[in-house]
């Protein structure tokens, strides 16, 4: 189980088997840092969980130049021991995750739970445009090497290119402008770009496609293009076998097993690497995701939890 919601459904799941044995244990993690933007790293718990943690994270620095290690260490935890949250692999049978679907599709369904078939491929990018400053008044248009007016055509060429490809998702999130005055021609220009697929091979396209338009209109526009750092997640199918009993679960309720591509990462991408693992999605009431207005149904949460406990139920019948 994993996120607020999660770790709260997990544990009511555990309370809701009213003492009845299990041939296994139930255990409910609470992962950090799973959008990765303090450290530009996602997932930072649950790889470690996967035993994948590269220790040379703990050197990243964030905007205000605290590493890591020095973040870890100011909450009361020592980085060292980072190696000993490993799960070893032998000893989990899978893994399910619990989450908002973060978008409207079950809302407009009228379903208050979905099963994630698959999570996307997720490329992030942080890039820049490099132009010359100069003053807005005294600089003639025709002599300008501006940053900004580059990115913003840029920014176009991101959404031209998702809306022309089948289930492509583009987005620049995140836009910063030097020196950032009213009266100064911009100099420098530097963004995020946020692509994502289920088909690993549409988005590496995809990227590589995005790449070659920025380095075209850097040229175009006498300004220089620079990609300072560049992530990669592939997409991830949930196990066959799990899902099988989810599904099981949710219909025991009186539900269609509703299957979903999942557009976000997740920390159950991660866990994959480790065990089996399958998901459920709860509706998210307007579709609104990162906002504080982001919600759940109660009645909602009450089939998740009924569907969490089918599950475990499931799961201990189809034992060996």
């Amino acid at each position: 189980f994993d996120g607020v919601l999660g770790v709260l459904l997990g544990i009511a799941a555990v309370q809701a088997l009213g003492g009845r044995r299990l041939p296994f244990a139930v255990e409910v993690l609470g992962f950090s840092e799973e959008e990765g933007i303090r450290y530009r790293v996602p997932y930072l718990g649950s790889l470690a969980t996967a035993g994948r943690f590269d220790l040379m994270l703990l050197e990243r620095i964030d905007a205000h130049a605290v590493t890591l290690a020095e973040a870890i260490r100011a909450f009361g935890l020592d980085p060292a021991q980072i190696p000993m949250a490993a799960y070893p692999r032998q000893r989990i049978l899978g893994y399910l995750e619990a989450h908002v679907e973060q978008g409207p599709v079950l809302e407009k369904l009228n379903l208050p739970v979905g099963i994630v078939a698959a999570i996307v491929g997720h490329s992030r990018l942080w890039a820049s445009f490099q132009g010359n400053a100069g003053h807005a008044g005294t600089l003639p248009m025709e002599d300008r090497h501006d940053a900004l007016a580059a990115a913003a055509e840029f920014v176009l060429e991101v959404e031209r290119l998702a809306r022309s490809v089948d289930g492509l998702r583009a987005t620049v999130g995140a836009l910063t402008v030097k020196p950032g005055a009213v009266n100064v021609v911009p100099g420098l220009a530097t963004f995020s770009l946020d692509v994502r697929h289920a088909d690993d091979a549409v988005r590496q396209r995809a990227v590589a496609q995005l790449l070659d338009q920025a380095e075209d209109l850097a040229r175009k526009r006498g300004v220089r293009f620079h990609m300072e750092h560049i992530e990669q997640q592939p997409a991830v199918k949930a196990d066959p076998r799990l899902t099988k009993m989810l599904v099981a679960a949710v219909e025991t309720m009186g539900f269609p097993a509703m299957h979903m591509v999942s557009g976000a990462g997740h920390d159950a991408a991660v866990m994959a690497s480790l065990t089996p693992m399958t998901m459920l999605f709860l509706r998210s009431p307007g579709g609104v995701s990162h906002h504080p207005d982001e919600a759940v149904v109660p009645g909602d949460v009450q089939v998740a939890l009924e569907v969490m406990v089918n599950f475990l139920f499931c799961l201990a019948g189809g034992l060996p």
